[in-house]
C-alpha cells in the first residue's frame, strides 16, 4: 500500500473517529442569559448550559421566574464568563471579579457553578490558575471539538444547523 493511501485512511478514519464521539458526547449551548435570546430547540437539545451570570449589566440571580426556569430544565450548568465581554478573560481578571459571578450564580440556582468557560474561549495563564484554584474545572478548545456546542441567537462560528449535521 501506498503512504499516501495510508495517510488517507488515516485521516479519514480520524475524521469518523471525531463524528461519533460529537454524535455521542452530550451537547452544550453557550450564552445562556435572560437577556439574550435563545431559541428552544437548542436549549431542549443541549444538555450543558453555559451561564452568563452578568449580561447587559443585569443580573441572573434578579431573575429568579428565569432561575427556577432554567432549573427546571433538569440541565448541567456551567459558569460563562463574567459580564461575557470579548475576550473579558485574556485580561487579569480578579478573584472579587470571579467571586461576584460565583456568587450571582450560586444566588440563581442554589449551589456553585463546577464548571467554567470562557468567552470566547480566550484565557490567558493568570486566569486558568485563578479558575483552577476555585475548583472549577476549565473547559477550552477540545471540549469545544469534542462536542456540538450550540449558541444562543445562533452567533457561533458555525451555524447552529451545521453543528447539528456535523
Amino acid at each position: 500500500m501506498k503512504p499516501q493511501h495510508i495517510v488517507l485512511i488515516i485521516i479519514t478514519s480520524l475524521i469518523l473517529l471525531l463524528f461519533l464521539t460529537r454524535l455521542i458526547s452530550p451537547r452544550e449551548i453557550d450564552d445562556i442569559s435572560p437577556e439574550i435570546l435563545c431559541e428552544e430547540e437548542y436549549i431542549q437539545k443541549s444538555n450543558i448550559l453555559w451561564v452568563i451570570p452578568k449580561f447587559n449589566g443585569k443580573l441572573i440571580s434578579d431573575d429568579k421566574e428565569w432561575c427556577n426556569s432554567i432549573l427546571a430544565l433538569n440541565k448541567t450548568l456551567g459558569l460563562h464568563g463574567i459580564t461575557h465581554q470579548y475576550e473579558e478573560f485574556n485580561d487579569d481578571i480578579t478573584q472579587k471579579q470571579l467571586n461576584e459571578a460565583i456568587k450571582i450564580f450560586k444566588e440563581c440556582f442554589g449551589f456553585k457553578p463546577t464548571m467554567f468557560k470562557p468567552p470566547q474561549l480566550k484565557i490567558n495563564s493568570n486566569n486558568k490558575k485563578l479558575i483552577k484554584n476555585n475548583d472549577l474545572k476549565l473547559k477550552l478548545y477540545f471540549n469545544q471539538i469534542t462536542h456540538k456546542v450550540y449558541h444562543c441567537s445562533d452567533t457561533g462560528r458555525f451555524s447552529n444547523r451545521l453543528i447539528d449535521l456535523f
